[in-house]
């Protein structure tokens, strides 16, 4: 992605109140808010466009993050029809400066992006199908543009259900492998923006550690994966069987070890130097 300068405007001075986003030489503009300043964010003159916009939060029944993706002529006046749905607590929504965004462009631009959503799996894709549109070649190139910095802008919102994860991008040539092991087991891993990414066929003990019944959150998420079907059991050892992201070193050595672990301490490279050592350079 080619770097970019960002223009970020907070209305109120807070960066989680109502807020408006541009990139330098685009024609696009966002703008975003929490849910409770939903009219502030609907009296903007930009809600009048077309457009699409994303409405994100967390489904109450299962802690799971959630996304819908819409697309309507009139912002302001489609979205006000999801107030009776209370799964959603943040809203953003995207138009063209040069109003040339048109009915076509935009059902293109939200097909393309739940299937981006889906592939992705951060988040529960709300919306069942796209509806998509057929455009000519020129204008699909057009809006491939207008998609990269849309992605581009996202996560800057705080939507990051379009990130990659470990498991949906593989590393670099360049990459530095790491490996923690413990007792007969071995597993592998590599930093990434979001934390890190054990591999898949990496092992993890079969049994946890005594002392981790005092800190029963520290295998929250080894018992997550196991009840997903992530971990498996194979020769009397847990395995990975898709590369897994955690949020850190030390959850995923957690994980490995059956209980709780450093993770700078945990992780190796190639030449048994340390994590901490390598980060210390």
């Amino acid at each position: 992605m080619p770097s970019a300068t960002l223009k970020m405007f907070l209305v109120y001075g807070d960066p989680k109140r109502l807020r408006t986003v541009e990139l330098s030489n685009w024609t696009g503009k966002a703008v975003a808010g929490p849910r409770s300043e939903f009219d502030r964010v609907i009296e903007r003159e930009e809600s009048q466009n077309s457009g699409i916009y994303f409405l994100t939060g967390v489904d109450p029944d299962t802690n799971k993050s959630v996304i819908y993706i819409g697309e309507a002529e009139c912002i302001r006046d489609r979205v006000k029809s999801h107030l009776a749905k209370d799964y959603w607590n943040h809203i953003a929504f995207f138009i063209s400066k040069d109003e040339n965004l048109t009915k076509a462009h935009i059902r293109y631009i939200e097909g393309r992006l739940i299937e981006a959503a889906k592939e992705v799996g951060r988040s529960v894709v709300i919306n069942g199908q796209g509806s998509g549109s057929k455009l000519p070649e020129s204008d699909r190139e057009d809006m491939e543009v207008f998609l990269d910095k849309v992605h581009q802008i996202l996560p800057v919102l705080g939507i990051e259900s379009f990130v990659k994860t470990g498991g949906n991008e593989k590393p670099g040539v360049d990459t530095e492998i790491l490996t923690c092991s413990i007792k007969n087991v071995t597993a592998t891993g590599y930093l990434t923006p979001n934390g890190m990414v054990v591999i898949a066929g990496s092992e993890a003990v079969l049994k946890e550690r005594a002392s981790a019944k005092k800190w029963p959150a520290v295998l929250v998420q080894r018992n997550k994966l196991i009840d997903e079907g992530a971990l498996i059991e194979k020769d009397g050892k847990w395995v990975f069987v898709k590369d897994t992201e955690f949020s850190s070193p030390s959850a995923a050595a957690a994980v490995i070890h059956g209980g709780s672990a450093n993770g700078l301490t945990a992780w190796k490279d190639k030449n048994g130097k340390l994590l901490k050592e390598i980060e210390s350079h």
